[in-house]
């Protein structure tokens, strides 16, 4: 009944405080908007910097054979499945002129056709495989995109020399993509991550509504009618839950509204983004133990959110740091973050298509953390601002 209470003077104190309630439901659907906007056309295009030094040849018609303008057309014709462009060919005089771009990021990568391209190509053709040549790439290896367009301008680059010299590869690759994967547009790639905000954001708003109770008195009068720790936290943590679901499902709305389909069935990925919501609230209970009042509670609550935003593989890929191994799953350091679990189980049903029974692992996780930081939470709670009770 305690606990009852609690739920119901927790959501009223909640809806007064409409900017903290607002700020947190709108952020994730926000960004999800913000990714729509600068991914709308589809997907990223890779310029490459390319220096056409071939002199080409003059051949029996009259016309003017040169494979390095056919190198340029191939690099444009590179497009994604739906037909839009994946590399743009950028003509540079020289690599000075290349290195400029490169350096303002007006390119991912250079490629530089030596002058006697077209012979060498020519001669290949005639049979003679003892001629040679060189092409010179590069650019900013710092750049993320560096490697994505110099490995498929190269690629492209290597397949108009064996069609046009008739060589077979040594090896063929054939790709097979997971699920709907080679159909994503960057956009859709990008949701699963961004719709962990929504769930991340919840540790601010745990933290500093348990400590608005201790700096407010409210603690002292609430201890009065024999309240423990659990009956608190808990009223609190259903309330808390209420708000994680509608901005879990705000945010699918918006994803959903702007053209993003999932391969999966919804209400598992929301099914996910609930339970995860529930052990970043439990992590909050834990930080909100720790101080004494709001302001404490929002500076102290920065440190586990920057663990979850960098570490967890919300923003970027993170390599795994394997501890140890149970019934065939590794267990790495950053497995303790709630949200590490869910970008692999909404990558897994929005992208893969699967199914409850193919995340039951990431849900059995999510629910061992939640019930470990709750517990940790009530039970340092209770010491720290309960003792006395």
């Amino acid at each position: 009944m305690r606990l009852w209470t609690v739920f119901r003077k927790t959501m009223r104190e909640i809806s007064r405080d409409k900017w903290m309630l607002g700020l947190t439901l709108a952020f994730a659907p926000f960004f999800v908007f913000l990714y729509w906007l600068w991914f709308q056309g589809g997907s990223t295009v890779y310029p490459i910097a390319v220096i056409n030094q071939d002199q080409g040849i003059l051949q029996a018609d009259g016309t003017i054979y040169n494979a390095g303008e056919q190198v340029s057309s191939a690099i444009r014709a590179i497009t994604y499945a739906d037909g839009r462009p994946l590399l743009k060919v950028v003509p540079v005089i020289d690599q000075t002129a290349a290195e400029t771009i490169l350096r303002e990021r007006g390119a991912t990568a250079f490629i530089q056709i030596p002058a006697d391209f077209s012979q060498t190509i020519r001669a290949m053709q005639a049979g003679d495989r003892s001629v040679t040549t060189a092409i010179t790439f590069g650019g900013d290896l710092s750049n993320t995109y560096y490697m994505v367009g110099a490995n498929m301008a190269l690629s492209t680059l290597d397949a108009y020399v064996q069609k046009a010299t008739g060589q077979k590869p040594l090896v063929n690759y054939i790709e097979k993509p997971l699920g709907a994967s080679a159909t994503r547009t960057e956009f859709e790639t990008y949701v699963p991550g961004t719709l962990v905000f929504s769930v991340i954001l919840l540790i601010f708003l745990a933290s500093m509504t348990v400590a608005r109770e201790i700096e407010l008195g409210t603690l002292r009068r609430l201890k009065l009618t024999r309240m423990n720790s659990f009956e608190l936290l808990g009223g609190i943590t259903l309330a808390l839950l209420l708000v994680g679901v509608v901005s879990s499902s705000l945010s699918f709305l918006v994803a959903l509204a702007l053209g993003f389909h999932s391969q999966g069935p919804i209400w598992v990925a929301i099914l996910v983004s609930i339970v995860s919501s529930l052990s970043v609230i439990g992590l909050g209970m834990l930080v909100a133990s720790l101080t004494r009042s709001v302001s404490q509670a929002f500076v102290v609550a920065n440190f586990p959110l920057g663990l979850m935003m960098f570490f967890s593989g919300v923003i970027f890929p993170m390599p795994a740091v394997k501890l140890f191994t149970v019934a065939g799953h590794a267990i790495s350091l950053y497995d303790v973050l709630p949200p590490t679990h869910a970008v692999v189980a909404l990558n897994k049903i929005l992208t893969l298509g699967a199914s409850l029974r193919d995340v039951a692992y990431e849900l059995t996780v999510l629910l061992i953390l939640s019930m470990i930081y709750f517990l940790a939470g009530a039970w340092l709670f209770q010491r720290m601002h309960l003792r006395s009770a």
